[in-house]
């Protein structure tokens, strides 16, 4: 079964639960980039706190994430994990050239890269 046409109040609450559990503890939530079957981390990048403006329209904005300044190891950036300070896992999701939850200009980053993320703007709560 698909449930079809949910409410904007009913997405924006949904939605702002999501990214206000980034924020969840005394500091702000970290994106982390991982190789294959989070099998190597990457890198972490530290959202500001809080980590996403209010929702309208299902759709809440990130505030600014900070750069990683110093990747931790070498590989292929290939899963993220999103935590909140405590460190409880908030989401996972992908990591590809283009086409993944979080589309990078490269995946293959050497250890002392500097990780900028530029494409993870908004959370989105679908009405479909």
């Amino acid at each position: 079964m698909a449930i079809n046409n949910i409410a904007t109040g009913i997405r924006n609450t949904m939605c702002d639960a999501f990214v206000d559990a980034l924020d969840a503890g005394a500091g702000a939530g970290v994106l982390q980039s991982w190789t294959a079957a989070f099998a190597t981390q990457l890198a972490t990048n530290t959202f500001t706190d809080p980590a996403f403006g209010a929702s309208a329209a299902g759709v809440a904005t990130a505030a600014a994430i900070a750069d990683d300044v110093a990747a931790d190891n070498s590989g292929t950036a290939a899963v993220l994990r999103m935590r909140d300070s405590t460190p409880a896992t908030v989401a996972e999701g992908t990591i590809a050239a283009g086409s993944g939850d979080l589309n990078m200009n490269t995946v293959a980053w050497t250890a002392g890269d500097r990780i900028h993320v530029n494409d993870f703007a908004t959370i989105t709560m679908p009405a479909s």
